[in-house]
């Protein structure tokens, strides 16, 4: 795991000092990626410096420092991430003559592009990964970016030059890079709490997208392909789902996950995992312990606040599957702490709440390894969110309502406070009950009033249902959540839902939060239930495989039923958030009203005094839980207080 970094100037020659010299100050903010070594290369007679930072894993000796120079001196290559199939790789390389230094997967990536070329070698990789190649003979520049999305990587173009990075914030000290705000991408955001690719904050930045593949040719052209798509392996008809029995599908999926988790313990330093006691992480676990005779490292975080902590959980499974357990109970004052350097982690704005225990779990397994396995991944692809089964049947539902009574129902619904819907779901069976319960409630009552399939999704996704009410002078840019056609391409709802949610929801927050906070702390985070291998095959099953009895991720209870006891797995979904709504009530308050206040908004002029103080003052109150839409709030605020230019951006992209 590293950090990369670079650009080249077609217009331009800067001497070898200063192409260092800016490639060295770019490299340098990446610093946390990479704390075990740093490189840099570059020729003047083409305008172009490549820095790297490494975090050695695989193949520990100098041999797999970047950049690297293939043996026949035509590429130059860094990388950051792992390839998961290197050593299969590797053999057939071999067998085909070819020449490969040391035992690192960059020299096989290096390798396998003089063999194959850079478009059928990213098709050929297992694995996470970001990587820039540089071709001395035709003089292209190509970025290419994993299937998913695990590793990040930004980009920017300017005139005759192009600039890359594994993070924002290191293309600021290229002198060429003036970013000014994103207005749009704020909007976004509003709605989100982060910014979806390939947007960044600034108009001047980029996100590669999951799956592409971009070349930089030597006439300043650019093209981008997409050398994998999700939506090639949605199987929409009942023809090209998969045909067997139940038993056929999980054995084939236990097989899957069991290779696919082997695949990813390989390590040259220390490995553990992170456990919540869900199914996602247990069915990684158990898959990782029955796979070595040594105690498998885990890692779980709690807190004290009912409803939030999993921690007794997570040590249930661990002490049937004899991991070597590490936990650590949270509080408010451990999230002050972490609360003023979020901006400086993410580098735009950025407001997943559970970013914050993310950090802390990270930081403490950093502490005893430097891999860990997590379990992301499972809701997106077999269907584990409660959001798919409430809006799908609820849709069902609503749909035979006439309007004048689905909004009678809505109001209905939004009229009982939260807490009183709290008191009333416990009548519920708990395997049935999602965790804070009221709360759903009331985000499921707005889409029940008469709308598409497609706007109940995206009101459910919405931390703010219109944006450009809370903002100056901002609309909201078009995105794939308004795509009419998607309705025609894939008509089952829960499977679109699954499939919205895997191409933005997951590579723009999810693996961002992880990435981001594990990175931090040098910790390199891998996530198996995200080979791409597992991911065909999950849509490609049908939906009685994901989604039974009014439980998501079926399949995968029954993998993980082979490993550990439903006893100790079987409890509603809780995710992995902090009690932020109460916090903004209590111990985080005055920090946030702080950055909140009406002074604190007009010093920046893009969040608009009125629907921010009435979301605060409705939260205060306890009338409604908002604290989701005023973190997103928040977390802009900060960021705007951290940027000491961003009244300049912001009035240059109102002139511009």
């Amino acid at each position: 795991m590293c950090g990369i970094a670079g650009f080249i100037d077609r217009s331009t020659r800067m001497r070898l000092e200063q192409l260092e010299m800016v490639a060295r100050a770019m490299s340098t903010r990446l610093s946390h990626r990479g704390p075990d070594g740093h490189g840099l290369w570059a020729d003047p007679s083409a305008g172009i410096a490549l820095g790297h930072r490494r975090l050695a894993v695989v193949d520990l000796t100098a041999a797999g420092h970047q950049p690297m120079i293939s043996a026949d001196d035509r590429w130059v290559l860094v990388f950051n991430g792992e390839i998961y199939n290197y050593l299969d790789l590797r053999t057939e390389l071999l067998a085909l003559g070819a020449s490969i230094s040391g035992s690192s997967d960059t020299a096989v990536i290096l390798a396998a592009i003089c063999q194959w070329g850079v478009a059928t070698t990213v098709r050929r990789l297992n694995g996470m990964f970001a990587f820039a190649a540089y071709d001395r003979k035709t003089r292209d520049l190509h970025l290419a970016r994993d299937h998913l999305g695990i590793k990040p990587l930004y980009y920017a173009v300017i005139g005759d030059q192009l600039l890359f990075a594994s993070e924002l914030k290191a293309l600021r000290p290229h002198p060429s890079f003036k970013p000014t705000l994103d207005r749009s991408a704020v909007a976004a955001y509003m709605r989100h709490n982060y910014i979806p690719a390939p947007m960044t904050i600034w108009r001047e930045g980029r996100k590669l997208r999951p799956g592409h593949h971009l070349v930089f040719g030597p006439d300043g052209s650019l093209s981008e392909t997409a050398f994998w798509d999700l939506r090639r392996h949605v199987a929409v008809d009942p023809s090209t789902q998969f045909a067997g029995s139940d038993e056929d599908a999980v054995e084939a999926l236990d097989g899957l996950l069991r290779d696919a988790v082997q695949r990813q313990m390989l390590a040259d330093v220390p490995l553990g995992a992170f456990l919540s006691g869900g199914i996602d992480s247990s069915t990684v676990v158990a898959l990782m312990q029955a796979q070595t005779s040594e105690r498998v490292r885990t890692f779980s975080i709690g807190f004290n606040e009912a409803g939030y902590d999993e921690a007794v959980h997570a040590k249930a499974v661990a002490r049937h599957l004899g991991t070597e357990h590490t936990e650590l109970y949270l509080d408010a004052r451990e999230a002050l702490k972490i609360v003023p350097h979020l901006g400086e982690w993410y580098d735009e704005p950025f407001a997943d709440s559970s970013q914050i225990p993310t950090y802390l779990v990270s930081r403490m397994a950093r502490e005893h390894v430097t891999v860990a396995l997590s379990g992301d991944g499972g809701d997106e692809c077999f269907g584990g969110y409660t959001r798919y089964l409430f809006a799908h049947n609820l849709s069902k539902r609503a749909e035979k309502l006439p309007p004048w009574s689905r909004r009678l129902l809505q109001n209905t619904l939004r009229g009982v406070p939260e807490a009183t819907w709290d008191r009333l779901g416990s009548v519920v069976p708990s395997r049935y009950r999602p965790a804070h319960f009221g709360q759903k409630v009331h985000k499921l009552a707005s889409a029940i009033a008469p709308m598409s399939q497609a706007e109940v999704y995206r009101r459910i996704v919405s931390q703010w249902q219109t944006p450009e009410t809370v903002l100056h002078d901002a609309s909201e840019p078009a995105s794939v959540l308004m795509d009419p056609g998607l309705v025609e391409e894939i008509p089952d709802y829960l499977t679109r839902m699954q499939y919205l949610d895997a191409i933005t929801y997951m590579p723009d927050d999810i693996l961002v939060k992880v990435d981001r906070a594990s990175m931090a702390v040098s910790l390199e985070s891998r996530v198996p239930l995200l080979d791409h291998r597992v991911v065909e095959f999950a849509f490609a099953l049908p939906n009685r495989m994901k989604v039974r009895e009014g439980e998501g991720k079926w399949i995968l209870r029954q993998v993980l039923d082979r490993y550990v006891p439903r006893r100790l797995t079987d409890r509603p979904k809780m995710g992995f958030g902090i009690p932020v709504d109460a916090w903004l009530r209590g111990p985080l308050k005055d920090w946030a009203w702080e950055r909140l206040r009406p002074a604190a908004l007009a010093r920046h002029g893009v969040l608009r005094e009125h629907p921010i103080q009435t979301a605060w003052d409705e939260h205060q109150s306890g009338r409604q839980n908002l604290a989701y839409p005023l973190w997103t709030a928040l977390m802009l605020q900060d960021w705007l207080e951290r940027e000491q230019d961003v009244e300049h951006a912001y009035l240059a992209s109102a002139v511009g």
